[in-house]
């Protein structure tokens, strides 16, 4: 590592007092070394990086850093701090920063400068080597590993309690290869912000590979694929690194995935599946003891998951080996509308990205050319390089057929989880004789299940080997497809056309109480569980309706994203009207919230339901049923599904939109706020006078 980190990049006087300060000086460094080319650029990505989550690590350390377009080649710098810069630990400031530097796509070099830097953090005498250095070249030297720490004093009787160090250890802190040494588990990902525990350096003699962490591996999903599942996956790593554990996380997003290496799954003695969209190649992990979840438990239990997966492995339960999907919606005792649920949300977080391109690129259209621009000719046939019309009128069709594909794509991915591959060609048929026989959204619903309930039959019959190798790409799909068109033809489509045309007519005329009590119901789900089923049915709710935009269905849209975002705005607000009742952590995340809020993302506000549920969900849900009662009632409307504050002005009576959400905001500050404050009255009131020791850290809340 010692190109990374030449003496000129070392400050062993940083005098800075904030993290900003302090990541600018050392970045200053770097330009002049000619290893940065933009610093405010940098800067800029490195604050990205930070409000996401703190870097700071236990015992004194902050490690800022950030892959970015204006780094040259990947590099570190070091700083040393008399006073101590708060990067976000729990255990207070960091006295040692290390800012490391990514160029764009250098995902290798990020993770091993990351990982060869954790584990010399692991050693104490490295860390106390380094605050007691004089010379930068002596501290260049001891981070780059061309000079080793000096023997920690007083570690001599631990040393000796704990017996000689194993070959492969004691080569691991000289950096030297100690011959035929057990593999290391492979780097983690990002999101693993503090370094990985080692092996059980204190047991005795002797202990070989039987030191080696349990592996456990797990697979982190949601419907958006944006929030919930990395927030999953980082908490799921961290309470593997507090209870010794190897844990690998697959995180099946919005961006794709990363399979498990299969020599890993193979290895792991537990399988964590938190997930509310169905896990993708799931087949991998049968016989492996299984723990299958919402992803939520992983962002608030994650321990609790951990140890439910080794008890598993401990009385020898395993999952079953592969069987029919329609079968493997989760757990054993998971009822049918568990399993429900999650094909629904599979097949809605497949329509999503289709309901935010189309819809924004719709509304866009709206904004440039009016709200006739939907009666323009077909831009194939008549286009005009410099009138604004013709390009209005090019994104509402290209937005038209985007959209189009909404009913479709949720059909065949509900029978996507609930079949796999041979399910998604007769859900897809589905849908789109939904939308032929105009049983529109509801319609869409009902195909994906009947394709997944008929193709999930058909798995399960015995069938003559000679077949069951054209069984996926030929029979199942011929076979699904017949079916469920001959059922939404001739069957269901005209019925549920006819509930689709009735709940569009109610919709359209809500009027004065009925429309604000439908807005507050959608608010309350909104803001029930902060992204979760309830969430995401009363979006989906709205978002059908924009398939045939009226009146009705445009002020629930309106509505909906209104309520969606004062959850995440809200416990920002409360951050910095009354700080003190939160955690230093929350106080960060509130940072974030602001931004998450205003961008309709509701997730935003998980990390403090998390820490408090019982204060945090009823006053986001108090906010979100104002929020969505005022909209309806101000007859607000909205024709984009997505977008928050910055489609502000496609909305339909702005201002009033505005007070809506800022009513919701200020009630659930006020609101979570107030019960704080009255739980720490209470615990203030029933502790026992105790010694100075005993009271809470200084802007830590008192336990409930």
């Amino acid at each position: 590592m010692s190109e990374l980190i030449p003496t000129a990049l070392v400050d062993l006087d940083l005098s800075a007092d904030t993290r900003e300060a302090a990541v600018r000086s050392l970045a200053q460094r770097l330009v002049e070394a000619g290893r940065v080319t933009d610093l405010d650029g940098f800067l800029a990505d490195v604050a990205a990086r930070e409000a996401q989550m703190p870097t700071g690590l236990e015992g004194g350390i902050g490690i800022p850093h950030c892959r970015s377009e204006h780094v040259a080649v990947p590099t570190l710098a070091f700083g040393r701090s008399r006073h101590g810069i708060d990067f976000g630990a729990v255990d207070g400031p960091a006295d040692l920063v290390f800012l490391i530097a990514a160029p764009t796509g250098g995902d290798a070099d990020h993770l091993s400068i990351l990982s060869a830097l954790a584990r010399r953090l692991l050693d104490e005498s490295f860390t106390e080597a380094l605050r007691s250095a004089q010379d930068p070249a002596v501290a260049a030297a001891l981070i780059s590993g061309e000079e080793p720490a000096p023997a920690q004093p007083g570690r001599a009787e631990a040393d000796e309690a704990a017996g000689p160090p194993a070959p492969e250890e004691a080569a691991r802190s000289a950096d030297v290869p100690a011959g035929p040494a057990a593999p290391q588990p492979p780097a983690q990902s990002e999101q693993s912000e503090q370094p990985e525990q080692s092996e059980q350096s204190a047991a005795g003699p002797g202990a070989g590979s039987a030191d080696r962490p349990v592996t456990i591996v797990a697979v982190t999903s949601c419907p958006t694929g944006i929030a919930h599942t990395y927030m999953a996956a980082e908490a799921l790593e961290k309470a593997g690194r507090e209870a010794g554990l190897h844990v690998v996380v697959e995180t099946q997003g919005s961006a794709g995935f990363t399979r498990l290496d299969p020599a890993v799954i193979a290895e792991a003695e537990g399988v964590v599946l938190a997930h509310d969209v169905e896990v993708r190649e799931r087949g991998r992990f049968a016989g492996k003891p299984t723990v299958d979840v919402g992803v939520k438990a992983a962002v608030s239990r994650p321990a609790e998951l951990l140890a439910e997966v080794r008890a598993k492995a401990a009385r020898g339960e395993a999952a079953p080996a592969a069987v029919p999907p329609v079968e493997r919606g989760g757990e054993a005792g998971d009822g049918y509308g568990t399993r429900l649920r999650k094909w629904l949300m599979t097949g809605v977080s497949y329509m999503v990205p289709f309901v935010a391109a189309g819809g924004l690129l719709i509304a866009l259209a709206f904004a440039i050319g009016g709200y006739r621009i939907d009666k323009a000719p077909s831009v194939a046939e008549h286009f005009v390089w410099a009138d604004s019309s013709s390009w209005a009128a090019l994104l509402f069709q290209v937005g038209n057929v985007a959209f189009s594909f909404l009913v479709p794509v949720l059909a065949g991915f509900i029978a996507y989880g609930m079949a796999d591959r041979p399910g998604l060609v007769p859900g897809f048929v589905g849908g789109a004789v939904a939308l032929t026989v105009d049983a529109g959204f509801l319609g869409g619903l009902v195909a994906g299940l009947l394709a997944g309930a008929v193709v999930s039959a058909v798995q399960r019959l015995d069938v003559p080997a000679v077949l069951r190798g054209i069984m996926p790409v030929v029979v199942l799909p011929l076979f699904g497809s017949a079916v469920v068109g001959f059922l939404m033809f001739l069957v269901v489509g005209k019925p549920v056309a006819s509930l689709q045309s009735a709940l569009t007519h109610w919709l359209a005329g809500l009027s004065g109480s009925n429309a604000v009590i439908l807005g507050v119901v959608l608010g309350l789900m909104m803001c029930f569980d902060l992204g979760g089923p309830l969430n995401k049915v009363a979006y989906a709710f709205a978002v059908g309706g924009l398939a045939h935009p009226d009146g009705g269905s445009l002020r629930v849209m309106a509505a909906v994203m209104a309520a969606g975002m004062v959850p995440p705005l809200g416990m920002a607000l409360a951050t910095v009207v009354r700080g003190r009742l939160f955690t230093r952590a929350e106080r960060e995340n509130g940072k974030a919230a602001w931004v998450l809020g205003a961008s309709f993302i509701t997730e935003g506000a998980i990390p403090f339901a998390a820490g408090d549920p019982l204060r945090v969900i009823p006053s986001a849900m108090a906010g979100g049923a104002v929020t969505g009662g005022l909209s309806m009632l101000f007859g607000c409307t909205l024709r984009a599904p997505h977008g928050g504050v910055f489609v502000v002005p496609l909305i339909g009576r702005p201002l009033l939109y505005l007070v809506a959400v800022a009513a919701g905001v200020l009630l659930t500050a006020l609101t979570v706020v107030l019960l704080k404050s009255a739980r720490a009255r209470r615990s203030a009131a029933s502790a026992p006078a105790g010694p100075p020791l005993a009271a809470a850290p200084a802007g830590a809340e008192p336990g409930v």
